[in-house]
């Protein structure tokens, strides 16, 4: 049990504000008073009898003032008092209950992610193409809304796919049709063991390096296809069912082809709303300032390689493919794809196009003039490149070769013959944001030592 006394105050106390004032007032000494040594030592000894209280004062105050001491304060001040354990338990439970609410809307935008990524998986190839053509030939659209047409963009982009689909679609579906047709008709002739071959040329062993290899391989086939057959089955079947995909493939990449240039033409029409949509998102991720530059960034890398590179070697892959085919050459559509294939990846169109050559003039029937035609068109055509890369290439941004030929062949094997297109464009573009994100790091002013001036100021100062 816990005794505490009652604490009793002086009569008078606390005293008033007069009181106080009066006081003040008293100690305060008169001016003019006591000048002499002897005086000083009186107003010392008077004030310090003022200000001292007596023994018998002190020792009262003390008393009526003292209050005895608790033996249990110590332990009450250790313990935590209730309110602060409620409060701590509240603040848990809120943090667990928003902790809670985070991670369930966290996990449900997840899922919403991936279901919408799942439902837009089968269109990102065709949007993605759509949207490359769509840079590509927007610098011709707009030329024509602006001189020709008087702005009129519905009618433009009709006319401008009606004409792109005519002069690029017919070559297209030829080319695709050989090749299907060849390796189709290959593959079941094959399976069915009625496949026959002609006897080679003897100009053929002439060819320097392989031509005896070759000469003697054709001729086996040639004299006694089913035990050559026998002999390589496994190989050939796997063979042509490779090439029989490759052509399924192209097939299919050629109708994706047809149907991303409308989906340009849609996209060209609301060019100036993609763009400030794509400008606002760009925005929102990055800032004020570096938004607009990257989208122009992109837009310029995207036309550089689309029309410099993946345009390019289509065009090349077009003019010799339609040559193959009226030149009666065997496998016109996988040499067209290969030529495709080696414009993309910055090689010259030349390496297919001269052999076709050799063989044109070995192996193939018809007058010399027509020999002459094809051969002089084949030769212009494998050269076209280096007057269409000035034009199409313009003052676009260049990439590396290495960048080029990585994404073109990751493409490839990751989309198929779309990823030549695709793989290409879109590795060039991450590369030149990332560059950009370098050298913006190194235009930046570091920090450094103060100037001297001011190191010498401040020293002066001191």
């Amino acid at each position: 049990m816990v005794t505490t006394a009652r604490v009793r105050t002086p009569p008078g106390w606390p005293p008033t504000e007069g009181e106080i004032g009066i006081r003040d007032a008293a100690r305060r000494p008169k001016p003019g008073a006591g000048r002499s040594p002897g005086n000083a030592r009186n107003r010392s000894a008077a004030h310090g009898a003022s200000r001292a209280p007596s023994s018998e004062q002190g020792h009262a105050r003390t008393r009526s003032h003292r209050v005895p001491a608790d033996p249990l304060m110590g332990v009450a001040n250790a313990r935590r008092s209730p309110q602060m354990d409620t409060d701590e338990s509240t603040l848990r439970r809120i943090v667990r209950e928003d902790l809670l609410e985070t991670l369930v809307s966290l996990g449900l935008i997840l899922v919403l992610v991936y279901l919408c990524g799942r439902v837009f998986m089968p269109f990102a190839s065709l949007l993605t193409l759509g949207m490359i053509l769509a840079i590509a030939l927007f610098p011709m659209f707009d030329w024509l809304a602006q001189r020709v047409f008087r702005g009129k963009r519905g009618l433009i982009a009709t006319l401008l796919v009606l004409v792109t689909l005519v002069l690029v679609g017919v070559p297209l579906l030829m080319l695709a049709g050989a090749v299907a047709t060849q390796l189709g008709g290959f593959h079941d002739a094959l399976e069915a063991g009625t496949l026959g071959l002609e006897p080679p040329n003897p100009k053929v062993a002439e060819w320097p390096i392989v031509g005896e290899r070759i000469y003697a391989g054709w001729s086996a086939a040639a004299n006694d296809l089913p035990a050559f057959l026998a002999k390589n089955k496994q190989l050939v079947l796997k063979a042509a069912g490779k090439a029989v995909s490759i052509a399924a493939g192209g097939a299919g990449a050629a109708l994706l082809f047809l149907a991303a240039i409308a989906v340009a033409g849609v996209m060209m029409c609301f060019a100036e709303t993609l763009r400030r949509g794509s400008e606002r998102i760009l925005i929102r991720l990055t800032d004020p300032l570096h938004g607009p530059r990257l989208l122009t960034l992109i837009v310029a890398t995207v036309r550089s390689v689309a029309t410099g590179v993946v345009g390019v070697a289509f065009i090349q892959a077009l003019l010799l493919g339609v040559g193959f085919i009226l030149a009666g050459i065997p496998g016109a559509g996988v040499l067209a794809l290969l030529v495709m294939f080696l414009g993309i990846l910055q090689l010259p169109a030349l390496l297919i196009s001269l052999p076709v050559v050799g063989y044109l003039w070995w192996m193939g029937e018809g007058s010399t003039v027509i020999k002459v035609v094809f051969t002089v068109y084949f030769i212009v055509a494998g050269m076209a490149d280096n007057v269409l890369k000035p034009l199409l290439l313009g003052r676009g941004v260049e990439a590396p070769m290495l960048i080029i030929l990585i994404g073109a062949l990751g493409g490839m094997a990751t989309a198929g013959i779309t990823g030549l297109f695709l793989g290409a464009v879109l590795l060039a573009v991450f590369y030149r944001i990332f560059q950009d994100w370098v050298d913006s790091g190194e235009t930046r002013p570091a920090a450094g030592p103060p100037p001297a001036s001011a190191i010498s100021t401040d020293t002066t100062t001191a």
